[in-house]
């Protein structure tokens, strides 16, 4: 998938998601929420909003504000958007996929009903493909229309909050395999604790 470019153009994002914009740490405050307004995004006035919009607001956000205004972003994503309850490390790095299927919609239903555990697919995912305590590591494929750095703030939040006490935290981008960043369907992301 193409960064900044949404998969169905019928998808929508819930204000709570779209919230972690506003609610990034950051002295840029102001200035991300001019460009939510200036891509059609009022918070005022709405509870869901075009993904493309809000994918807009982020390719502005990367263009005059950088990438680390994108890694905040993602690290906010956790305190704002619907998230299933999590109990470990491992629980929380797979909860992020479905944590945004419950955070996005189409034809006005939620893509993902934690009751049924039915899943809308369309939007991409965020996929644990491996994960192992003993080495403390794991690998995380995104495939979705994200730019890599809200990705990784996502990821990063997570480890932080649920890794062991006293261990430290490295999530970074693999760069042996495609990304997003250069034009691929996917991007790596190794993890450590």
């Amino acid at each position: 998938m193409t960064q900044f470019i949404a998969i169905n153009k019928d998808v929508e994002v819930n204000k709570q998601t779209v919230l972690s914009v506003v609610e990034a740490i950051g002295e840029e405050r102001g200035q991300r929420l001019n460009i939510l307004i200036k891509n059609g995004i009022d918070i005022e006035r709405k509870e869901w909003f075009s993904q493309q919009k809000w994918l807009d607001s982020f390719k502005d956000i990367a263009i005059s504000l950088g990438d680390t205004n994108l890694f905040l972003i993602g690290k906010a994503i956790i305190d704002n958007a619907i998230f299933p309850p999590i109990k470990n490390l491992e629980e929380g790095l797979r909860m992020i996929d479905f944590a945004y299927h419950m955070n996005h919609r189409l034809n006005s239903q939620v893509m993902y009903d934690e009751a049924t555990g039915n899943m809308i697919d369309g939007i991409g995912h965020y996929n644990l493909v491996e994960f192992n305590w003993k080495n403390k590591t794991a690998v995380m494929v995104c495939d979705n229309p994200y730019p890599s750095k809200f990705d990784e703030g996502i990821i990063a939040q997570i480890v932080s909050m649920h890794k062991p006490t006293g261990a430290i935290e490295k999530v970074s981008l693999d760069l042996s395999k495609e990304t997003r960043t250069r034009g691929a369907n996917t991007c790596t992301y190794k993890i450590s604790w």
